[in-house]
């Protein structure tokens, strides 16, 4: 698993804490050679036996679960992304990565200690019932989930396929709180779909997560959208999560040539740096490119905006995106657990990170949540175009996916021969891609301080 290094995700400590023996372990690992931590490790050893020796409950202070206790709290306070993972959830984070697992289908984040939803996956359950991004779980099968560690959540939905399981969310400011009945499913995961021609030329092909094939996936997809005469291209990460950091690189290999830099990440050393360059065989795909965006579009999804964007490959249309600019590397442990530590943080080509910051469209075009899920409801349903029929199937409005349109009109007015209406560099000067707003006939672009983050 060391050549994973995801790119969502939890946990940190470069050991596992046994009830005896974790100086010599320490030592033996050579993980902590200075004395300070070598003094500090005995220490926590001496408190485990003084537990396991003369606290009043003894099936409390088991060497196990002193153990486990103790990595989570060390982990826990380092950052959101790093986690100690126990066998159950290390389990489900290797059903993630290889695209396949039994569960409602979406993807949660624990955020100041509630289980938010970063997003459904699609053709999903939880998609297909109406569960969106933003949505806190609170009760699975009418028992409290609040409080719950993550690992410990996804344990609950997650069931024999075909069971039914009941989930509580609460949404909305004064928030209040839903109850969806679904049945679980095996989830393949699908992370590349709806590959199409739309008007005048222009492919549009949309990216859910980034797993093992996805890059296969994409470079079929695009090869396919070539074929039948594509002129300019729609890359849709709404609502993607992330996933895997090789399988991003591999998505924008199709439009660089072989040897340029995709992204760089830097861990703590300054030798730590590894730089992920383009392996493309072929001849770039020069073409004009719109990346659709928004607040869930995270990680490995950002990258693949983030190197797009940065190299003026393409212009980015919708919403601020999520901000997880941190690379996890998960490190097998005994005991059938694992490690998801934090280990560098990745840069864009011309060397922007966009960590807590997240990175701004060209274009702006905000959408709510409802009609967020009307236009995802219209696209697994394309067949019910009729809007009362749509009203009262759905229970919510039909409405224009303003974001694709946005993104049709500035490649449409691309393809007439007008420049890209791309952002700026910095505050002082003008970039010589962006023609007015008014000349290219799109929404209104992001100022010049808000177009990189």
């Amino acid at each position: 698993m060391l050549k994973r290094i995801v790119s969502i995700g939890f946990g940190v400590i470069a050991g596992y804490l046994m009830t005896l023996g974790v100086v010599q372990v320490v030592a033996a690992w050579g993980l902590w050679p200075d004395r300070e931590t070598s003094q500090a490790a005995e220490q926590v050893t001496q408190v485990m036996r003084l537990l396991n020796r003369h606290y009043v409950d003894a099936n409390a202070v088991g060497g196990a679960k002193l153990a486990d206790r103790a990595i989570e709290s060390m982990v826990g306070a380092l950052d959101p992304y790093s986690q100690f993972l126990p066998p159950k959830a290390y389990a489900h984070l290797e059903e993630e990565v290889d695209g396949s697992f039994g569960g409602i289908g979406v993807q949660v984040e624990e955020v100041d200690g509630r289980i938010v939803v970063v997003a459904p996956i699609a053709g999903t359950p939880g998609e297909r019932a109406g569960i969106l991004r933003g949505d806190v779980l609170v009760g699975v099968d009418g028992a409290d989930v609040r409080g719950l560690k993550l690992e410990e959540f996804i344990g609950k939905l997650r069931g024999k396929p075909g069971s039914s399981v009941t989930v509580g969310i609460e949404r909305g400011l004064p928030p209040r709180e839903i109850e969806f009945k679904l049945k679980r499913e095996v989830i393949q995961v699908e992370s590349v779909r709806d590959a199409k021609l739309l008007d005048d030329g222009v492919g549009y092909v949309r990216v859910t997560m980034f797993a093992e094939k996805t890059g296969a996936e994409f470079k079929a997809a695009v090869n396919k959208l070539r074929e039948e005469g594509a002129r300019a291209l729609v890359i849709d990460l709404r609502n993607n999560p992330g996933g895997l950091l090789t399988a991003a690189v591999e998505v924008v290999e199709p439009f660089f040539p072989r040897g340029e830099l995709v992204v760089y990440t830097q861990g703590r050393k300054e030798d730590d740096r590894l730089e992920l360059l383009s392996k493309n065989g072929d001849d770039p795909w020069r073409v004009p490119i719109a990346v659709l965006v928004n607040g869930g579009s995270a990680s490995a999804a950002e990258i693949v905006a983030g190197a797009l964007k940065d190299t003026r490959r393409a212009v980015l249309v919708g919403e601020k995106t999520f901000g997880k600019g941190s690379v996890q590397t998960i490190f097998p442990i005994k005991g059938r657990s694992a490690l998801r530590l934090t280990t560098a943080r990745y840069f864009t080509p011309s060397g922007v990170t966009i960590h807590e910051k997240g990175i701004q469209p060209d274009l702006r075009e905000a959408m709510t949540p409802e009609e967020e899920k009307a236009v995802f409801l219209h696209r697994l349903r394309p067949d019910i175009d009729d809007p009362e029929v749509f009203k009262e199937r759905f229970g919510v409005s039909m409405v224009e996916d303003r974001q694709l349109a946005a993104a049709l009109r500035v490649l449409l007015a691309r393809l007439s021969g007008q420049p890209f209406p791309v952002g700026q560099d910095d505050g002082s000067s003008a970039s010589p891609y962006a023609p007015s707003a008014a000349a290219a006939g799109v929404a209104e672009p992001a100022t010049p301080e808000e177009v990189r983050p």
